[in-house]
């Protein structure tokens, strides 16, 4: 899909012409809508093409007066709400072209960045200011990084809630996929830093003061989510191993009872056993013999319980 916005009485609007200072925002482009912004644009062909992969890494070129950004970006995924498998949120390339006088964002899907920033900056930045207008589209995405992250953080409290009340395998499996959003979150983040950092020494930019200091306040904004990301995930990594242990325990509590009553139960399993033999054995003409065997594996019985508690008090069972 293809999007065009031009600049017009102080704010974007959603033109059908691609012509002038416009902005160009692709999400998920068919071959016919690439081949119209190459012919428009003329810049190269992988500058549009390489976003469109989903493992290119956060990097920037420069060919020719024409500038590509690509920087991760968060996105929600959309999934039956109640399928544990489906991650909560994951990270997309998106590329962001600077050339002339405008500029073309492509992605290969619709992510709430470009939405966000057309609602918030429709009289701020014209596309003829590109690398204010990239860099602000890089501070959205940053917004957007935590205001996600806080979402994942009071679900995951609300997990863990449930959890100290009773351990499931499906709020086990739904924090799993919290991990691994986080994770994916703070590598992406982290390659997204590296790219700004070089950003901001790039000569070939020809930054002004002001193009500065909006890219600092992305910086910034990476820079708190990098590390929100990385403690919430240190975080749930502990929480998973405690809960863990306490799997490990439990079922150790368990196979420990079962083994006691093991043990209780082949002492007079053992006795009558005895009695079952074919040979001759004491007692064996005695009318009260059933009652005096069963006395004497009672008395056997309790002895063990008495010893299994004394261990228990002394920590030893």
């Amino acid at each position: 899909m293809m999007t065009i916005y031009r600049w017009e009485n102080g704010g974007l609007r959603e033109t059908s012409d691609l012509e002038g200072s416009c902005w160009i925002n692709l999400a998920d482009p068919t071959t016919a809508e690439l081949e119209k912004v190459l012919s428009f644009s003329e810049v190269p062909r992988d500058f549009l093409t390489d976003p469109l992969d989903r493992e290119e890494r956060p990097r920037f070129d420069y060919e020719d007066d024409i500038s590509l950004v690509i920087v991760h970006v968060p996105y929600p995924v959309r999934g039956e709400e109640d399928d544990d498998s489906v991650l909560p949120y994951a990270t997309v390339p998106l590329g962001i072209v600077l050339f002339g006088s405008s500029v073309i964002t492509i992605c290969s899907s619709a992510t709430p960045v470009t939405s966000a920033f057309l609602d918030q900056m429709r009289r701020v930045c014209p596309p003829g200011e590109r690398n204010r207008f990239a860099f602000r589209l890089l501070w959205h995405a940053a917004v957007l990084f935590l205001r996600y992250l806080r979402d994942m953080h009071a679900k995951i409290e609300d997990l863990e809630d449930s959890l100290h009340e009773s351990i499931s395998n499906e709020v086990l499996l739904k924090l799993l996929t919290f991990q691994k959003a986080l994770v994916y979150f703070s590598t992406s983040l982290k390659a997204d830093n590296i790219l700004i950092n070089r950003l901001d020494h790039a000569r070939q930019l020809n930054m002004t003061e002001d193009d500065h200091d909006v890219l600092d306040d992305a910086a910034v904004e990476y820079q708190q989510a990098l590390e929100t990301a990385t403690i919430h995930s240190n975080i749930l990594n502990g929480t998973l191993d405690t809960f863990a242990s306490l799997i490990n325990n439990n079922l150790s509590n368990v196979m420990k009872y079962m083994t006691a009553a093991a043990i209780l139960l082949a002492v007079p399993t053992v006795i009558t056993s005895a009695y079952g033999m074919n040979v001759e054995l004491p007692m064996q003409g005695f009318k009260h013999a059933f009652a005096v065997i069963s006395a004497i594996s009672g008395c056997f019985a309790v002895g063990l319980i008495g010893f299994l508690f004394y261990l228990y008090k002394k920590r030893v069972f």
